[in-house]
């Protein structure tokens, strides 16, 4: 199995230097091809698979380096089957596109057996508003198609500067995982991580409080955990509950599944909504219908029914006594609504990172490890996103 990583940004955003990064620090260097393919860079000297178009030169770190000349696809093939690497990272014209180079990766006509791991833009933090401005369609298509975007030189921007990246990222991306921290600050293992395996620190959460919440549901209502026991008809029966049963099985049987898929694609509450419209019908059941469907759909209830979560991104910076003064205040139920549960990373300005966990009552706040970017979530039943909005800004 050959992983390929593509790791794209426009020319000088540090796509070169990130690589270097993570071969010298996360990656096994020697069961490593990089494959160069930058804009104008064609190679003149005879090489090694010179008719294939592959200039070869081995660099520092035992790493196999390619200049691709010719046809992508049939370079790319002759790389794989010649090395069979365990990883490739491409790093392709900072004036292409990455929709691009994912479809020629995906189209690479072998028989070894390889799989696009990930698509990685490096975006320079100073710029990425004026890329966005002259730039859109090649700029913004790199943005658009990325897993991960890693902003580079944000030790030397500000952070007002910082979230206006991240505005425009997120306008046009609303899924990937951005770093902000400078990478000096992070090992390339970390960042490696990140890239590979993503965490969704809402989704984490959300589990976390569903877990608890059928807990409770079990040991308060255990008598509707088999449902066919209890509805006692034959195979006759028109009323339906065969069918229900079914459905029931498939929307709870998969509960976690459900939970990571919505809150990753960042749509709540259309997903909470239309959970509620697919299950009446399936139903199909008047008001007058026996066969108990309304008692057991007003006892079981998905947890994501009725907590809901809120949370942001953020490269502000944050003491650890101004993070103890935000958790002390989200007892105030009046003002922010029922917290249930709240974590967090947050850089605290001199190079160290606060860490925060937060229950109804108790909170613990204390020094961590940097990460990527700051995030901040907060889960809860009916939250009140601008007051948390405003006790959270910077």
């Amino acid at each position: 199995m050959t992983k390929i990583d593509i790791f794209s940004g426009f020319l000088g955003a540090g796509k070169t230097t990130l690589i270097k990064k993570l071969l010298q620090e996360a990656l096994d260097a020697s069961k490593v091809v990089l494959i160069e393919n930058e804009f104008g860079e064609i190679g003149i000297d005879g090489g090694f698979l010179k008719e294939a178009g592959v200039e070869i030169k081995e660099m520092n770190s035992g790493c196999i380096c390619c200049s691709l000349v010719g046809d992508f696809g049939s370079s790319l093939k002759e790389v794989i089957e010649k090395y069979a690497p365990e990883r490739i990272l491409i790093e392709p014209s900072g004036v292409g596109k990455l929709s691009d180079v994912m479809r020629a990766v995906q189209n690479v006509d072998t028989q070894a057996e390889i799989v696009l791991n990930s698509a990685v833009v490096v975006v320079d933090a100073k710029k990425c508003r004026m890329y966005a401005k002259n730039f859109g369609e090649f700029f913004l298509n790199q943005i658009e198609h990325a897993g991960t975007i890693i902003l580079s030189r944000t030790a030397d921007v500000s952070e007002s500067k910082l979230n206006t990246a991240l505005e425009i990222i997120r306008e046009h991306n609303d899924k990937a995982t951005v770093i902000t921290t400078p990478w000096e600050e992070l090992d390339g293992k970390k960042i490696l991580e990140t890239i590979e395996n993503a965490k969704d620190l809402e989704a984490e959460l959300m589990a976390e409080v569903a877990a608890a919440h059928d807990h409770e549901e079990h040991h308060h209502d255990h008598h509707h955990g088999n449902e066919e026991h209890h509805h006692d008809h034959g195979e006759d029966c028109t009323c339906g509950c065969h069918n229900h049963d079914h459905d029931h099985e498939h929307h709870h049987g998969n509960e976690e599944h459900h939970h990571d898929h919505e809150h990753h694609h960042g749509n709540e509450e259309h997903h909470h909504d239309h959970e509620h419209e697919e299950h009446d019908d399936h139903h199909g059941h008047g008001e007058d219908c026996t066969c108990g469907c309304h008692d057991h759909d007003h006892h079981h209830h998905h947890a994501d029914e009725i907590f809901t979560s809120w949370g942001f991104e953020t490269p502000a910076s944050y003491t650890q006594a101004e993070v103890e003064d935000i958790l002390d205040k989200l007892e105030d139920e009046k003002t922010y609504g029922a917290i249930l549960r709240a974590k967090g990373m947050v850089s605290a300005g001199d190079g160290t990172w606060v860490n925060f966990d937060y229950v109804p009552g108790e909170s613990n706040v204390r020094k961590g490890t940097p990460e990527v970017t700051g995030k901040i979530c907060v889960i809860g039943s009916k939250l009140n996103e601008e007051n948390l909005k405003a006790l959270f800004a910077k």
